[in-house]
């Protein structure tokens, strides 16, 4: 397994175990049209069951529905110890996200970077196992509490400050995807946050998902640093974050409705209308999902995009009252 897609699954405990783990809940996105019992019914898995042996097989017989244009399954971990099953589905017409083409350069990354990054692997692993996984991102980069992951992670501020060029040159260029992927976890740890903004936003759009996911924390975290630190004048466009909302892939959604939390925070008009014109079927979708914890990012999107109070918000989602809040949605569409 490559480092990055390690440091991924750690850094958002998403992977069911390998042993064949029991389904708890199934859950979709990006179905307007195609009846839920349809799928259902071609997925062949009901809760209780084991999670289908062929991915791949699953996918194509579900792009085999009419109206169906492409199909994605994802397992994530965990509802009491049973994983998510989430069946993402792109129907004819609907947003479509588009990647950029992949880079075919030769550069790769210092082994300086690349050995204290699998030195961060191997101590994050431990914290993990430990549960220490909480973090400070009030620096414009993440640092856990854990002293032997944070070690290494102080460490990486250096090595973005004395390799940016060669952070930047792989990020943009280089056709290996693991090392754009750390370079995309690395170079947010640059002492002047303004030079790799867009570098970092660039890279949401590449073709790999786990580099999207490492650049998107990267943001997140200079996004907590902007809000506190505004005279930095650091603009972060939510663009990309917004048509991730609308991925066929269930990582850039969260990954990217969690960002946007922060970005809306100030109730920002030009980022609620964008939207509310890109992304309201896709907000609504999140916000009805089972798993809680999954669900209220885009609970809380889906309330700013309506024109409610906060504590309104956080008024019915502590009420466990989900459905009046989707019934103000659609009320204001008609």
């Amino acid at each position: 397994m490559p480092l990055s897609r390690f440091l991924f699954l750690l850094l958002l405990p998403l992977l069911v175990p390998a042993q064949g783990p029991v389904v708890g809940i199934i859950d979709f996105y990006g179905r307007q049209k195609v009846s839920e019992e349809k799928l259902l019914k071609v997925l062949g898995v009901k809760p209780g069951q084991m999670l289908p042996r062929s991915k791949g097989d699953v996918e194509d017989a579900l792009e085999e529905i009419e109206g169906v244009v492409y199909a994605h399954l994802e397992a994530a971990c965990c509802d009491e110890g049973k994983a998510i099953l989430y069946v993402g589905i792109e129907e004819r017409g609907a947003p479509h996200f588009i990647y950029s083409g992949p880079p075919a350069g030769l550069e790769l990354l210092p082994m300086a970077i690349h050995d204290e990054y699998a030195a961060f692997l191997a101590a994050l692993g431990l914290a993990v196992r430990e549960g220490d996984t909480a973090e400070d991102l009030t620096q414009g980069h993440s640092l856990m509490r854990n002293s032997g992951a944070r070690s290494h992670q102080e460490k990486f501020v250096e090595l973005a400050r004395d390799h940016l060029p060669d952070l930047k040159k792989v990020l943009q260029h280089s056709e290996n995807a693991e090392h754009r992927a750390i370079a995309a976890y690395v170079i947010g740890y640059a002492p002047k946050k303004q030079l790799v903004v867009e570098d970092l936003q660039r890279a949401l759009r590449d073709p790999d998902d786990t580099v999207r996911n490492n650049a998107t924390r990267s943001l997140a975290a200079i996004a907590v640093y902007a809000q506190l630190q505004p005279d930095q004048e650091l603009r972060i466009s939510p663009t990309w974050f917004i048509e991730a909302l609308n991925s066929l892939i269930w990582q850039d959604r969260i990954t990217a409705a969690n960002t946007l939390v922060g970005l809306t925070e100030k109730r920002d008009p030009l980022i609620l209308d964008h939207l509310r014109e890109r992304a309201m079927p896709a907000l609504r979708d999140m916000a009805s999902w089972k798993y809680l914890p999954h669900a209220l990012p885009g609970f809380l999107l889906l309330g700013r995009v309506a024109g409610m109070p906060e504590s309104e918000i956080r008024a019915l989602w502590e009420k466990g009252d989900r459905i009046s809040l989707l019934k103000r949605v659609d009320a204001k569409k008609r």
